[in-house]
């Protein structure tokens, strides 16, 4: 496998690769990853890996090859393609010592794309790509500074690569017309779509949202994971100035990192209903989601079918209710629709966002009812047995095309 990202990042692709490979290896399978250093969302290589330049972990019965590259605190088409460049570089000159059987790359990782195609293509075996977002279209749609020149290499390179793929595995079917249009046939691309990553919730909600210091009488909205540009969270900090101004107490809460944070926060800084917490352990992630009252799915206007937040299979979980403020005809307004746990709203409007939060906290029981969908959609669809069976069928597929 190939994956920048994995454990022990645990937001993120990261986890998905670490259970496929697990699994994998748990199989009886000798799985190798070549990846990155951990840093992910914080955008810092983890203390427990700084300095060092290559090394391998076994991790869960996977042996895993880690090779350094650079990390950019601040998101900008250079200092992007620079950090795809470092991971291409690095993993071109010590690819792990091992001949594959068949090789499984995780997307958005351009240099990742390269070089597990580079890599198969030596062995002479069947690349298998699982496409978590496409780099093409996040340089177009995120705004990241520079991205609009970007976006035609990126495509380019990426076209490339799943042009090149035996089978290509999307995550959602937003994904599909787009990647087609590079020139993969229909045939190879096979919707595999994430799964749930994390426990249910232990179900003590008083006691968690006691030591966090929230209010009974408050409604809490909270946003949990990556603070990157396409989420475009600037929306939350202009709801809960608004919310300062209002009754009843609303308060607004970002959880996690990101290259966005030190932004936001001076952003919000004469807010006084809107709060920041840090990345909080696996153990502690699903209770901390259902503490809240409502949680938060925001993303740019103009992103539509270049990424599907992982965030969202973790908390249909919790059986919370949802507020999508997203585009209406992205994937991520398509999933939220179809999982019935909440509304999507127009993106970028805190007004809208606020009011939907307010219609939701003065009816408890349309908020309660809204959110026991979530739990039933993830066993109806998004159980890790059933996603991890659909990437093992996908490399199967690959391997039976490939003899």
């Amino acid at each position: 496998m190939v994956s920048t990202n994995y454990a022990p990042e645990h937001t993120g692709i990261g986890p998905y690769s670490t259970q496929i490979a697990e699994h994998l290896a748990a199989s009886g399978v000798d799985t190798h990853v070549l990846a990155g250093m951990p840093h992910y969302p914080a955008w810092r290589v983890a203390e427990s890996h700084r300095g060092r330049w290559r090394m391998r972990e076994s991790l869960g019965g996977v042996s895993v090859h880690r090779r350094r590259h650079t990390v950019p605190p601040r998101q900008t088409a250079l200092r992007r393609a620079l950090f795809e460049a470092s991971i291409l570089a690095h993993g071109t000159l010590a690819p792990p010592p091992v001949r594959p059987d068949v090789v499984l790359t995780q997307m958005p990782s351009l240099a990742g794309g390269v070089l597990g195609g580079r890599l198969a293509r030596r062995a002479g075996v069947p690349h298998v790509v699982v496409v978590q977002d496409l780099m093409g279209a996040a340089a177009e749609q995120s705004g990241i500074q520079g991205g609009g020149r970007a976006a035609a290499v990126a495509g380019a390179v990426e076209a490339r690569v799943l042009r090149g793929a035996a089978v290509v595995g999307v995550v959602h079917e937003s994904f599909v017309d787009r990647v087609t249009a590079m020139g993969v046939p229909r045939a190879r691309v096979h919707v595999v779509p994430n799964w749930t990553h994390v426990r249910g919730p232990s179900g003590d909600r008083e006691s968690t949202r006691a030591r966090l210091g929230w209010k009974a009488d408050e409604t809490v909205l909270l946003h949990a994971g990556n603070m990157g540009l396409k989420q475009g969270l600037e929306v939350l900090v202009e709801a809960a100035r608004l919310a300062g101004r209002e009754a009843p107490a609303v308060r607004i809460v970002l959880m996690g990192d990101g290259n966005q944070r030190a932004h936001l926060q001076r952003l919000a800084a004469d807010v006084s209903a809107l709060s920041f917490l840090p990345p909080v352990g696996a153990d502690e992630f699903p209770d901390v989601l259902a503490a809240a009252d409502v949680l938060a799915v925001t993303q740019k206007a103009s992103v539509l079918d270049m990424s599907l937040p992982s965030k969202l299979t973790s908390y249909f979980m919790t059986g919370r209710p949802v507020i999508a403020s997203v585009a209406a005809e992205g994937g991520t307004a398509q999933e939220v629709r179809r999982s019935g746990a909440g509304p999507v709203i127009a993106p970028e409007d805190p007004k809208a966002l606020l009011a939907a939060v307010r219609a939701l906290a003065d009816d408890p029981a349309e908020a309660d009812r809204l959110g026991a969908r979530g739990p039933r959609y993830v066993e109806e669809r998004l159980s890790s047995t059933a996603g991890l069976e659909r990437i093992t069928a996908l490399m199967r597929h690959a391997v039976a095309g490939a003899a």
